[in-house]
């Protein structure tokens, strides 16, 4: 680094980059930083202008970049890309670091020097990591289509619960919020409307509850439509936490807080307008005015990163081998939840595929996920494999709109320019055009956006850390920050089947007018008739027959709401039997009604040939005694 640099005796109006114009790796980059800085500086090749610097031999421009400043100050190589950089605000720390970090300067310009003398070699790595286009990336198709994916989704999960939610949590349901949240507030006085942030304070009827999941539905439409996209993603945020909330164990699954979180941040990311310019976008429709938020797309594509990392880390952390001897597919596709016929055969594939698949699965979610900060291509085949992962886990298994919302994160990984390579004409121009042009962000909503990177991000590397070290105790500041956050389920952790099951244990409900003769009620979804086949209901979500699961995992007494469901067919509550699949008691209600205990098992090959069964099982004991509405009250 020279201590006095260069000045020529003719120095330009504006600042000015020369380079070399033969050179393809320059002129690859040189794109980029054209848009970087916005036409604050100018770019022009040395065979055009080298005759107007006689200061500066010919061998110099040949050998490194020039920048020339327009006080004549002129700079070489890696100190010239530097101090034309600074004219982006984001990258003034480049031309500081060289002027006052040690080692900095010499590290950078040894750097130049060896990318100089192999420029073949940079320019072949760059179009393998970045494609020909290595300008800055834009999201606007991003944007677009990924606010209409999750308006989708919103849909699916208000539409999913609003046929259930009387039978879950009405009036006459398994757990009545209208009995539930009075009494929390007997118990923790006004800091319950603190602890549990749902409209349902204010009218805990089956009406309002309605109202909640139509509302919900309207809104999800407008979001889908475009119209007043950041204030519908605000409204579904409190419809959504409300009935969250209200719903108690029912809507405590990790989909539920992950739309809640990503809704959350959508805000951020969705544009402050009323009215769309166009519904879809074709080859002719406007390109939109205002950018897309860099933070608030930041704070997205950090939690598809935490999302999948700790589903990845948990697993291996756990404690459990089946995740490290890759047998842990030997028993998933018959002992989760709901799995779906596809499930039944995936069962039958050879071992070495199992353990092959549980392989691929943990890398996808382990490793993968640090590629989404990757160079395009890399970013591309990272969002490639984590879609892939999820098409098949809902191929093989319901877990209702949990594997769509994580493609929905993953289109933020795709950028305009690759949208452009894949259409002609009219569209490519535009987004081509568009890329080029520096666009006014929305001010609040972008410093909004770092004001939450700034509470969140130190919470969100503390969860994925516990994910590392599961028994790390948290900071006692971080842990005050995360009680205050996590009541709204805006940062929140992850990690599906820590701990895999290995045994499917059933809880088959009979009902007996006499007490002689048991009839069972047979579930939607859930394993019951071994003659039926596994159904396929995503990305609806049965939460009755899912809780059903979890309460087969524990004992009675750990599933208090087992007791609601058990009081409410003794009564005969039509809300309830409409959660059933078959109610063997029509008319009257029972008199009587147990719970047996059966150990399931998907039938082999053979098995299924000779019988039709899908399902074999063995009974195990009693998991309820039999009880009358007399013994309960």
């Amino acid at each position: 680094m020279a201590d006095k640099p260069l000045r020529v005796a003719n120095p330009p109006s504006k600042p000015l980059l020369i380079w070399d114009g033969e050179c393809h790796f320059c002129m690859r980059w040189i794109e980029r930083w054209r848009v970087m800085t916005a036409g604050k500086i100018g770019y022009v090749t040395y065979q055009e202008v080298a005759d107007q610097f006689p200061e500066i031999p010919r061998a110099e421009f040949e050998r490194a970049m020039t920048f020339i400043e327009p006080d004549g100050k002129t700079f070489f190589a890696a100190e010239a890309v530097y101090r034309s950089l600074q004219y982006r605000s984001s990258r003034k720390w480049l031309a500081w670091s060289y002027d006052h970090v040690p080692g900095f300067a010499e590290v950078s310009e040894l750097a130049y020097r060896f990318i100089a003398r192999h420029r073949k070699v940079g320019s072949a790595v760059t179009r393998l990591l970045w494609g020909n286009d290595v300008r800055p990336p834009t999201y606007f198709w991003a944007q677009r289509w990924f606010l209409r994916a999750l308006g989708l989704i919103y849909l699916i999960a208000f539409v999913s619960l609003w046929v259930q939610v009387e039978g879950l949590v009405g009036s006459d349901g398994v757990s009545p919020v209208n009995q539930f949240l009075p009494a929390v507030y007997e118990r923790f006085g006004r800091s319950a409307y603190s602890l549990l942030p749902t409209l349902c304070w204010f009218n805990s009827s089956n009406g309002f509850l309605h109202f909640l999941c139509s509302g919900g539905v309207v809104l999800s439409l407008l979001l889908i439509v475009g119209i007043a996209p950041a204030l519908s993603l605000v409204a579904l945020f409190v419809f959504y936490l409300s009935l969250i909330l209200a719903g108690q164990t029912f809507l405590s699954f990790q989909w539920d807080i992950l739309l809640l979180e990503t809704g959350f941040l959508s805000i951020f990311l969705a544009p402050w307008r009323i009215w769309p310019r166009e519904l879809f976008w074709w080859p002719g429709a406007a390109i939109p005015a205002t950018a897309v938020s860099r933070p608030a797309l930041f704070l997205l594509k950090f939690l598809l990163f935490k999302l999948m990392l700790m589903s990845g880390v948990v697993k291996l952390t756990s404690g459990d081998n089946s995740w490290w001897n890759l047998t842990a597919l030997d028993y998933h596709y018959w002992s989760q939840p709901l799995p779906t016929v596809f499930g039944w055969w995936a069962d039958k594939s050879p071992e070495w595929f199992k353990h092959f698949s549980v392989a691929f699965c943990l890398v996808v979610e382990s490793i993968v996920p640090f590629f989404i900060w990757a160079p395009r291509r890399l970013r591309l085949i990272a969002a490639g494999l984590m879609i892939f992962l999820q098409l098949v886990i809902a191929l093989t298994g319901n877990y209702c709109f949990f594997n769509l919302l994580t493609i929905a994160l993953c289109l933020l990984l795709i950028d305009d320019a690759v949208v452009a390579s894949l259409c002609r004409g009219a569209l490519l121009r535009r987004i081509r055009s568009t890329a080029t042009q520096r666009r006014a962000y929305n001010g609040l909503s972008r410093y909004a956006a770092i004001a939450v990177i700034i509470v969140t991000l130190p919470i969100n590397a503390w969860l994925i850390f516990t994910a590392f070290k599961p028994d790390t105790e948290w900071p006692r500041l971080l842990a005050v920050a995360y009680g205050r956050v996590e009541t709204f389920r805006i940062v929140n952790g992850y990690g599906l089947f820590r701990v895999m099951t290995k045994g499917r244990d059933e809880i088959v409900i009979e009902g007996s007018a006499d007490g002689f003769d048991w009839l069972p009620y047979e579930f939607k979804w859930k394993p019951g008739d071994v003659m039926r086949a596994p159904g396929w209901c995503a990305p609806h979500q049965p939460r009755l027959d899912w809780q059903m699961w979890f309460a087969a995992l524990g004992t009675p007494r750990e599933n208090p709401w087992l007791g609601g469901l058990i009081v409410q067919l003794l009564q005969g509550s039509p809300d309830v039997s409409r959660l059933l699949a078959k109610n063997p008691f029509p008319r009257e209600p029972p008199r009587y009604i147990r719970a047996m205990f059966y150990r399931y098992r998907f039938t082999t090959l053979r098995e299924h040939r000779q019988t039709g069964a899908w399902w074999k099982r063995q009974e195990l004991r009693e998991y309820l005694p039999t009880m009358s509405l007399n013994e309960i009250q």
